[in-house]
């Protein structure tokens, strides 16, 4: 399929940034199981907790291979230097986080229709608690619907200092469909909305199970 973007200046600049990313952060992988070990392949929505300005490089630094697009508010879009910044360089997809329009589900669902990966925080809002998930909005799952792509959760670890290694779980891609459920749509995206925020405290158990020891 014809891609809709240039992606020469993304990917140069990511280039770059990724080696010396590497070298600072220290990334590190954990998966729950052997399948979710497996590569990405094809169209596929990240879902994560959020914790900090920075965990969008976790989620690149987490997965190398890919490039990612990136769910962002929009007022991060205040300007025209940022707009360019953020849409060509990073590849974010403005959204109004009280009022979710058709016109951003519909760019992330023809970014994921092309074969790219775009990562979503459905908390909707960076959690300065630092402990826990909020409630996941619905709308990722639309996205999952009309886009017939896989979810795939990710628990991010915030580093204590700048000497500990940048630490990721990754958990197994989640199937959505309505072909199987007598829920409403409504519904069902609210269910499996809620399971996500559920896989996503299963993550951050398996990180204190697993890894702090």
């Amino acid at each position: 399929m014809k891609k809709s973007k240039n992606y020469f200046l993304h990917d140069v600049i990511w280039g770059i940034g990724s080696f010396l990313g590497v070298l600072w952060f220290r990334p590190k992988n954990y998966y729950v199981s052997e399948r979710a070990k497996q590569r990405i392949k094809g169209g596929a929505l990240l879902v994560s907790n959020h914790l900090s300005y920075y965990d969008p490089v976790y989620i690149m630094m987490s997965i190398l291979y890919r490039r990612h697009h990136f769910v962002t508010a929009k007022e991060l879009f205040n300007t025209k230097f940022k707009k360019f910044l953020f849409k060509n360089v990073f590849l974010c997809i403005e959204i109004d986080r009280e009022n979710v329009g058709t016109k951003t589900i519909k760019q992330v669902v023809d970014v994921l229709k092309e074969g790219q990966i775009v990562s979503v925080f459905p908390e909707g809002h960076i959690n300065t608690d630092g402990d826990g998930v909020s409630a996941f909005k619905s709308g990722v799952v639309l996205m999952a619907l009309k886009s017939g792509c896989p979810i795939i959760p990710l628990y991010i670890h915030k580093r204590k200092n700048i000497f500990a290694r940048q630490i990721t779980i990754i958990g197994e891609p989640i199937e959505v469909s309505l072909k199987n459920t007598d829920l409403s749509v409504v519904e069902y995206m609210k269910s499996i909305a809620e399971k996500l925020r559920e896989e996503e405290l299963s993550l951050e158990a398996f990180y204190k199970r697993t890894v702090r020891r």
